[in-house]
């Protein structure tokens, strides 16, 4: 397995190949915290705005108080394609001792579509139990919302979906594939463990967001009366522990309308794992786009992953015309859930900066500036 180790104001271990020896997810190097964090820059554009992120990252560390020592890992489409190998076990067992992944995209127009989603991401998600999926929904100023009349006022939500269960899970099959009387099964799972571990994620969260403590079951009760029917009973249940949370609910298609004409009306969503992918797309074009919209993978107690949502897109790679504001966002992300707090709250302010004071558009080849030159912007104003 390829792998090279970069130095961010951390020392390297001597031998770069060595394996990561067992240790806790946090450590200290004189006297300073430390975080391993594993680097999968992946396919398409993903290496582009990951290099960003890093930026932001090293510049943001060295005022903290706090090192990280990045750990990349070649992984993806053109290591398929050299190696036919996507994710070894080996490598799975390390990123199980990181203390997050930082992940750019996956993708390869010279593979089909399902083979790196499903052997490397969803693979990922699946083996490290990130069972949540967590979406900001966030406006910045100075940033084109397609939203007549709203502001960064108005959109201001996150999305708390659930990421190991429901149809992404695989279950189904084909019979008589290829014939006149072809059958096409796909089954949503739902356990009770699942659904209850998200929606307590869910509340708090809203909680711990302290805005107007709401959180909102999206759902299709009306219809999936049994998946949904154990998704709405579990969240009422729930609920009842939380009396400082306003709950209601709404089927996904009025969620879709409000998000278009009352979006300021959502503080938290919680919703299953395809409605959740649906909702989490409107969202990203409420805020500006793929280009600012990050996404965390969560596991509450193990390795999380964080990523920018806008995917590989190859007919821009190398062209340095693309936003890595998601992927820096990401990487604010990853610093909030690794507990520095402050740090995170830096890089934050440090795009709102970027959006509200330089870049004309977040569309490719429409900022006014290259992808290195945005990183370098919010770089020094952290």
């Amino acid at each position: 397995m390829e792998r090279t180790h970069r130095r961010l104001a951390v020392q390297e271990r001597n031998d770069p190949h060595r394996p990561p020896k067992r240790q806790p997810h946090t450590s200290k190097v004189q006297g300073q915290r430390c975080y391993r964090i594993a680097v999968i820059p992946g396919d398409g554009i993903g290496p582009e705005v990951i290099r960003e992120g890093l930026k932001a990252l090293e510049a943001v560390s060295g005022k903290n108080g706090f090192r990280c020592e990045l750990i990349h890992y070649d992984l993806g489409g053109e290591r398929y394609l050299r190696t036919k190998e996507l994710l070894p076990d080996s490598v799975l067992e390390e990123l199980r001792q990181c203390s997050a992944i930082y992940f750019g995209a996956t993708g390869h127009p010279d593979l089909p579509p399902t083979l790196l989603e499903q052997g490397l991401l969803l693979r990922l998600r699946f083996e490290l139990d990130q069972y949540i999926n967590l979406r900001p929904v966030k406006l910045y100023p100075g940033v084109s919302c397609p939203l007549k009349d709203k502001g960064p006022e108005d959109i201001d939500y996150v999305v708390v979906r659930e990421n190991t269960e429901g149809l992404y899970i695989g279950a189904g099959g084909f019979f008589k594939k290829g014939t006149p009387d072809e059958v096409a099964i796909q089954e949503s799972i739902n356990t009770r463990l699942g659904v209850e571990r998200c929606i307590r994620y869910a509340f708090e969260y809203t909680r711990k967001r302290n805005k107007e403590k709401k959180l909102l079951f999206c759902g299709k009760t009306n219809v999936l009366n049994y998946a949904h029917d154990l998704w709405m009973r579990v969240f009422n249940e729930v609920a009842r522990e939380y009396a400082d949370v306003t709950t209601e609910y709404a089927h996904v298609d009025a969620a879709c309308m409000w998000m278009v004409k009352n979006p300021e009306r959502f503080d938290v969503i919680v919703t299953d794992n395809m409605f959740g992918d649906i909702i989490t797309d409107i969202g990203a074009v409420l805020q500006g786009g793929l280009g600012i919209a990050p996404g965390g993978n969560i596991n509450p107690k193990g390795v999380s992953m964080f990523e920018p949502m806008g995917g590989s897109a190859p007919k821009y790679t190398g062209k340095g015309v693309v936003s890595p504001l998601a992927a820096i966002r990401a990487c604010a992300m990853m610093l909030e859930h690794l507990g520095e707090t402050q740090a995170a709250r830096a890089v934050e302010e440090a795009v709102k900066k970027a959006t509200s004071e330089k870049l004309k558009s977040l569309e490719a080849g429409k900022m006014g500036y290259s992808t290195q030159e945005v990183g370098d912007m919010v770089a020094e104003a952290v």
